[in-house]
């Protein structure tokens, strides 16, 4: 079964399959990127495209990519410690093209060209469920726990979970949990979301440790230290991190839309 936005499912047997030349390719990229085809690993370099079930870029910390979908359909912007993976890459019978991707951490944004054919798709799977679309501009962000927050810029985006399906229209966003059906979309404060972080706690403890404890809005994904962080159903986190030789400690607050806010924490 698959998706689309005709319904939350459609039978899969409704796409005919046909092998065309089609591909993701790397059009830029900074810092340390890693390609994926089977079992093997290479540095990606420009110009390295993933054309088969399974293919991947990883980006490392501090690093990023852009990947150009085939026939300049769109591009995707992919974040540092993300992953994104080939589950679906062909052609219709009626020259429509599918498009399925996995995203299981980290964040992308996604320009795309509207699609002219009716059989062409467009969908990112991450631990949480699915977004579906046929033209636009998006993001979407997985937590550590599979959490995943999606926001919409321009047009809209199909989001499936448990059977469920809800649409985010431009300025909204919404909160997909594993196992649940999508939430209702909230509206998003600004264009690209709000990267606030709300310091609450930060105290040293024993074993010279660093106790932090904040919040961010609950689609918004947290790094301290370089390290993803859980954050719970309000935005809200609790860790704990080893205090550094100059005290300072990097948080990092990226919004599904890719709106990134760096803060230094001085360590009392």
């Amino acid at each position: 079964m698959t998706s689309n936005f005709l319904g939350v499912q459609k039978p899969s047997f409704a796409i005919q399959e046909i092998r065309v030349n089609r591909w993701l390719e790397v059009r830029q990229m900074i810092g340390n990127v890693i390609y994926y085809q089977g079992s093997k690993s290479f540095a990606a370099r420009l110009g390295t495209r993933l054309q088969n079930v399974g293919d991947a870029i990883e980006t490392g910390a501090k690093s990023s990519a852009v990947i150009a979908v085939d026939t300049e359909m769109g591009v995707i912007n992919v974040s540092e410690k993300t992953t994104v993976r080939i589950q679906e890459l062909h052609s219709t019978a009626d020259g429509g093209r599918v498009t399925r991707l996995q995203v299981t951490g980290g964040q992308v944004r996604l320009r795309l060209l509207p699609f002219t054919n009716p059989g062409s798709q467009l969908e990112i799977q991450t631990p949480a469920g699915v977004s579906a679309v046929r033209g636009t501009e998006f993001g979407v962000i997985v937590h550590p726990d599979g959490k995943t927050g999606v926001a919409t810029r321009e047009g809209k985006v199909l989001t499936i979970s448990q059977g469920k399906g809800v649409l985010v229209g431009a300025g909204y966003s919404i909160l997909m949990i594993p196992g649940q059906a999508p939430s209702a979309p909230v509206a998003l404060t600004g264009d690209v979301g709000d990267a606030s972080l709300k310091l609450q706690l930060l105290t040293t403890e024993a074993n010279q440790m660093a106790r932090i404890t904040g919040k961010v809005e609950a689609t918004n994904l947290v790094s301290i230290a370089d390290t993803p962080v859980t954050t719970n159903l309000n935005g809200q986190f609790d860790v704990k991190v080893p205090i550094p030789f100059d005290r300072r400690i990097e948080a990092v607050v990226t919004t599904p839309l890719g709106k990134r806010q760096v803060y230094e924490l001085a360590v009392p």
